[in-house]
């Protein structure tokens, strides 16, 4: 008889622990995890917008890759290029290309834009590696290109993998030669050597900084003479194909925009196909769903922007980078063309009632390497969009750190249109960080807040995103330029 009165003593235990939690259960804050709540409609949603995802980044390597493709797929959805429309009206689509490497794309609103503009910006370059000036050599009867890293990477992550060569080479007669070279299967690839591990014993007790030299990052393009009398016969071997074939010589690298980027293409990852790898998610798997997000947009209530910059990985400097004045150009020729005259405080107050997602990436929660990040601030992968208050370094060094009262908007448009989303910060404060774009627009004085998808291996030449966390970024930026007042 005691025992059945233990056992019925427990049982009510355990149901009063389950009202306790049911009770509290508002109080706290939980982080869903989008698989075990999605629907199978809902998977099929997530995987056909992953796949679309991996085509369009499969052609679009490099930023001006990003913005040709974003360009074509805006024009096949009714956007015309801005400066050949005089007046804008409700509904009208346009864009303004940043010198082919940067883009802006614009839907015009019914409320006038003195109330401010509903923005998404996002950057379309990655970490590569660019060419030295003078970049082409011969050693040892094979040519090298040399070259010069762009933006945070791991060195030693870019040898021994296949390499492609994207860019376009000014000739000296005024005319460019588009180039892209490596990625049909047809292709040569391009190599970077490492030392095998039989001699490396001196090499591998370097610091991770050093066990491959920026110097050393040089790229394997040929080996085969010329003829065997003339010097440097493996070099002008190579110099007279590109002068057959694309019609330059070495004085035209002088002036070529020419990069070096993995070949490999974007694939499924695991048995249940559940995560993405690929080059250059940091930033693109955040700027196609916000380029995606305004090609479907029609008649908002307030104009609707997306920007998408160049030159994040290396500080938005140059007139392609955040920090040009000409996105800021493009938004005042808007307002212009929609008022029929510019007006310097009536477009500063535009700006002033302006709401931007800076749509970048962060670093998702890595178990291998736990040690690095707090886990209760960490985004985890599959849990959504990841929010980020802050960014910087330490300190909050170098970030924008957004008003609290825009933080509570943003997170109450995402909640009312179903999205999943997460928050946490660039792992441990002391352990480095990152910048974004979002310090550079709030100069000019609109709400900013960092919004993006988690990435595993950041900066790596193969990254790793979760198709859910995909899927709920895009939903999110929706989200925002259609229901932010």
């Amino acid at each position: 008889m005691t025992e059945k009165k233990t056992d019925k003593a427990a049982h009510k235990s355990k149901a009063d622990r389950e009202d306790l939690k049911k009770k509290y259960e508002h109080l706290l804050n939980d982080y869903k995890n989008i698989w075990k709540a999605s629907s199978d409609e809902d998977r099929k949603q997530i995987f056909d917008f992953a796949n679309e995802y991996k085509k369009f980044i499969d052609s679009a390597k490099t930023e001006r890759e990003f913005v040709s493709e974003a360009i074509t797929s805006a024009t096949e959805k009714g956007f015309v290029d801005i400066k050949s429309v005089k007046a804008l009206k409700t509904g009208q689509k346009v864009f303004a290309s940043i010198k082919g490497k940067g883009l802006v794309l614009a839907v015009i609103g019914k409320k006038p834009m003195s109330d401010g503009f509903n923005i998404l910006g996002a950057h379309v370059d990655s970490p590569r590696l660019d060419l030295k000036p003078n970049p082409v050599y011969e050693e040892e009867e094979t040519v090298y290109l040399k070259t010069h890293y762009y933006g945070g990477i791991k060195k030693y992550q870019w040898t021994t993998i296949p390499l492609s060569i994207h860019g376009i080479v000014y000739l000296k007669d005024g005319s460019e030669v588009s180039i892209c070279i490596g990625e049909n299967e047809e292709d040569p690839v391009f190599y970077i050597t490492d030392l095998l591990p039989h001699l490396g014993n001196e090499q591998m007790n370097r610091k991770g900084t050093d066990i491959v030299k920026g110097e050393d990052l040089n790229v394997i393009i040929g080996g085969i003479p010329i003829e065997d009398d003339v010097p440097q016969a493996f070099k002008i071997g190579i110099l007279k194909y590109l002068f057959e074939t694309y019609g330059m010589t070495e004085r035209d690298f002088v002036s070529a925009e020419l990069e070096i980027v993995p070949s490999m293409k974007a694939k499924d990852v695991g048995f249940d196909r559940s995560f993405v790898a690929a080059y250059g998610h940091d930033d693109r798997v955040c700027a196609y769903p916000a380029l995606a997000t305004i090609l479907e947009i029609s008649k908002p209530e307030k104009t609707c922007v997306c920007m998408l910059t160049d030159k994040e990985e290396i500080g938005s400097y140059g007139n392609t980078g955040a920090q040009s004045r000409l996105y800021e150009n493009v938004l005042a020729e808007l307002l212009n063309k929609q008022n029929g005259a510019y007006d310097e405080l009536l477009f500063r107050k535009a700006i002033e009632n302006s709401k931007m997602l800076s749509a970048d990436v962060s670093n998702g929660f890595d178990p291998k390497y736990s040690s690095v990040s707090d886990p209760r601030n960490s985004a985890y992968m599959s849990h959504g969009i990841k929010i980020e208050k802050y960014v910087g370094a330490r300190g909050k060094s170098g970030t924008n750190d957004a008003n609290g009262a825009f933080v509570a908007e943003v997170i109450k448009a995402f909640e009312d249109h179903g999205v999943i989303w997460q928050t946490g910060e660039l792992g441990k404060i002391d352990e480095g960080g990152g910048g974004t774009i979002s310090a550079y627009m709030a100069q000019f004085g609109l709400e900013v807040l960092d919004c993006g998808v988690p990435v595993m291996s950041m900066h790596a030449p193969y990254e790793l995103i979760s198709k859910a966390d995909l899927y709920h970024t895009y939903l999110a930026y929706k989200a925002f330029v259609l229901h932010m007042k």
